[in-house]
């Protein structure tokens, strides 16, 4: 296992660990319930980038410490900026967002409990999410006079329309079932089986090809819109995915692939 280090002197608010391919970025600022500081959101792209450049990482968790996933922003935070104090430069919303939904890596979003606003732009972002079935969820934006709007790029990828209009407009509490029946999350787990519901998916992914799993990964982005089925853009869809397909079956993963299956052993690349 190998663990980032943090300065000389600080406790860290994000930390990351490596384990048997997967890499686990764990937001710890539990006193103010994991709120997007500009600290924090440093150390969470950090932390993030370490990960996906890492050669051994076959997956990224992200999760947290304390009963709150993640708050959104640091509302204290904003008011000193916008009263004129000044605040550490730190990376945006919008470039975290897009680390988790163009990096090379799945990532899958392990919550812990509670995600407001921001925090669950961060869940919308990661390609898996589970949360424990007491975990609730809310867009408290238009509650405080502010408007959803970087976290409806993510989201509204993920959540179904009319449920979307709902909820964003009401600022309305939801569980963690209703937000799986909405598609912001992939499953809500039961009280006391999160470890095994987290860990059966990664051991899905630990046995991935690690080049087939990123390219899978982007041809879900590619195809998540819908437009492949457009009867117009069907057949260049097709011959597009039949040379994506020839490429990767001609390739030195399904050639180890295909000896492992027929040998009866795990691939040269299992974890």
């Amino acid at each position: 296992m190998t663990q980032q280090q943090p300065p000389a002197g600080d406790t860290p608010l994000v930390t990351l660990t490596v384990e048997r391919a997967v890499a686990t970025v764990t937001l710890d600022s539990p006193r103010n319930r994991n709120a997007l500081s500009a600290r924090l959101r440093t150390e969470l792209s950090r932390a993030l980038a370490d990960a996906m450049a890492d050669d051994e990482v076959r997956a990224v968790v992200l999760t947290a410490t304390g009963p709150v996933f993640c708050a959104g922003a640091d509302l204290k935070e904003i008011g000193a900026a916008l009263a004129g104090e000044e605040v550490e430069p730190a990376p945006e919303l919008p470039e975290i967002f897009e680390q988790i939904m163009d990096g090379p890596k799945p990532v899958v979003a392990v919550l812990n409990g509670v995600a407001r606003a921001g925090g669950i732009g961060l869940v919308a972002a990661a390609d898996i999410a589970l949360a424990p079935k007491s975990a609730t969820f809310a867009f408290t934006e238009v509650r405080i006079g502010a408007v959803p709007a970087i976290i409806s790029v993510p989201v509204s990828a993920r959540m179904h329309a009319r449920r979307l209009s709902y909820y964003f407009l009401t600022g309305e509490t939801f569980d963690a079932e209703t937000a799986a029946e909405a598609g912001l999350i992939t499953q809500a787990v039961p009280h006391g089986e999160m470890a095994e519901a987290s860990e059966r998916v990664l051991e899905g992914l630990r046995v991935a090809a690690p080049a087939a799993l990123s390219r899978t990964k982007q041809l879900l982005d590619e195809v998540g819109g819908g437009t492949e089925s457009v009867p117009d853009r069907r057949a260049e869809a097709f011959a597009r995915m039949g040379e994506l397909s020839a490429e990767f079956f001609a390739g030195e993963e399904a050639a180890e692939g295909r000896s492992a299956f027929f040998e009866k052993r795990s691939p040269s690349w299992s974890r």
